[in-house]
């Protein structure tokens, strides 16, 4: 399976519609259900777009497989919202 470099993690973030926060080193990308923060992660900056992001499915509680699909288009914001509801991870 690929790994989660720094453009999927910008476009997850799009995908989401996190309110992103830059900072010197990398940026925070925050993402809001229904006004309630519900999870963040960060998007590293650097010369090279290969910088490993595989922290980001444990903080947005998905797994790998399904981050890489928020980052190629097939899930979208609303399966993201259903998937963290099915753990526990959103109030209803």
């Amino acid at each position: 399976m690929p790994r989660l470099v720094t453009d999927h993690a910008k476009r997850i973030a799009s995908k989401l519609e996190a309110e992103v926060e830059a900072r010197s080193k990398h940026d925070i990308a925050k993402i809001f259900v229904d006004g309630v923060l519900v999870a963040s992660f960060g998007i590293r900056r650097g010369s090279s777009k290969d910088l490993p992001h595989d922290y980001i499915p444990g903080q947005i509680f998905v797994s790998s497989a399904d981050a890489l699909r928020l980052a190629q288009c097939p899930m979208s914001r609303t399966e993201w919202i259903e998937k963290a509801r099915e753990k526990g991870k959103l109030n209803s």
